[in-house]
């Protein structure tokens, strides 16, 4: 009976690590598109109007790709750092 509870008492473990991944994951997501529109808005929308005009729509483009980019490189580095310190 001690092994059925242990087990139970591992799927709960692992259940709650699953959610506090996905929450960080939404947290990282919801951080990533604030800084996205702060960054790339005041930089490519001068002036706000009621549409983009085609060189705003391109530098916002260009932007968030540039900003995702450094964005992936950063998360894969402080994951393999993480990584390291978890083996030492």
């Amino acid at each position: 009976m001690a092994l059925f509870g242990s087990s139970n008492s591992n799927n709960q473990k692992q259940q709650i690590m699953d959610q506090v991944k996905s929450e960080l994951a939404m947290a990282n997501a919801q951080e990533l598109i604030s800084k996205l529109n702060d960054k790339c808005y005041s930089k490519c929308i001068p002036v706000p109007g009621s549409e983009l005009s085609l060189s705003e729509q391109t530098c916002v483009s260009k932007c968030i790709d540039r900003y995702i980019e450094a964005w992936n490189k950063v998360s894969e580095v402080y994951l393999l750092r993480v990584q390291k310190e978890s083996q030492k």
